[in-house]
């Protein structure tokens, strides 16, 4: 396993409790030039940058974490609940046929060791899972939309088939928007009551703009918890995409045409 404990290219997340050989991190923007939506370090291709920025940006993660670029493996997403199982059968595909097996994708799970998953959020919640005893780790991207839709308890459930026990598993959410910072109209608020969620579990109203915020990590949680996942293994490292986009990117700083920061979850 490389010494990867400090890196530039990545922040290393903090699992709830101690566990060997099994990484998860989120990528940090480098040098943030504030006229470029894209810099420092995109690893994104869907988000109209330029195609040898991407591949500069992977190739340079790919040397961090000490993989051959081909067991990088990321998914397109579109805000969907769908989850697939990188195994030895997708790995060895070609890459454009690997490519559309993980299209309309949100969510990896796999137990491969040597295979980092990960996913591109700007905003959006990240979610690293793992059950380190089974060796299955999981990442899900959670917008608002994913979050409704139980996203995180569909990727627990792809952990399970894969070997993973609920009660084992622990999860940590990386940087992503704040409470403070989502402001949403209330049909969004409403799609989540639809759902199950009590407003005043995950938001509250800004006095001043009527407007209501949610807390998506909290929102996240609750629906970890719901899937069996024990209080005490989920947290989230409290930084915030919007607050602190010279480090991570926020599209709702930066617009939709920007970079994204990739969370990556290995096993060596």
């Amino acid at each position: 396993m490389k010494s990867i404990e400090h890196h530039h290219l990545f922040r290393l997340l903090k699992w709830p409790h101690p566990v060997g050989g099994i990484t998860a991190f989120n990528t940090l923007r480098g040098n943030a030039n504030e006229n470029d939506p894209y810099s420092d370090i995109n690893l994104c291709n869907y988000t109209n940058d330029a195609p040898e920025h991407i591949e500069s940006g992977r190739k340079a993660l790919c040397a961090a974490l000490g993989i051959d670029h081909d067991k990088l493996v990321m998914p397109r997403q579109t805000h969907t609940c769908n989850v697939a199982a990188v195994d030895e059968a997708l790995m060895a595909l070609p890459h454009s046929e690997r490519q559309a097996q993980l299209q309309d994708i949100d969510a990896l799970v796999t137990r491969l060791s040597g295979v980092c998953i990960g996913v591109n959020t700007a905003d959006c919640v990240n979610i690293s899972l793992v059950d380190a005893e089974a060796g299955v780790v999981g990442v899900a991207h959670a917008g608002w939309r994913g979050t409704v839709g139980k996203i995180a308890a569909h990727t627990v459930d792809a952990m399970e088939k894969l070997g993973a026990d609920r009660s084992r598993i622990m999860a940590v959410m990386g940087a992503s928007i704040c409470q403070d910072c989502f402001e949403v109209g209330d049909e969004v608020l409403e799609a989540f009551v639809a759902q199950g969620f009590a407003a005043d579990a995950i938001s509250y109203r800004n006095a001043d703009t009527g407007k209501a915020h949610i807390h998506l990590q909290e929102a996240n949680r609750i629906v970890l918890m719901k899937a069996g996942l024990m209080a005490k293994n989920i947290t989230w490292n409290g930084e915030c995409s919007r607050c602190q986009h010279q480090q991570y990117f926020s599209a709702r700083r930066l617009g939709i045409n920007s970079g994204r920061t990739f969370t990556g979850v290995i096993r060596y």
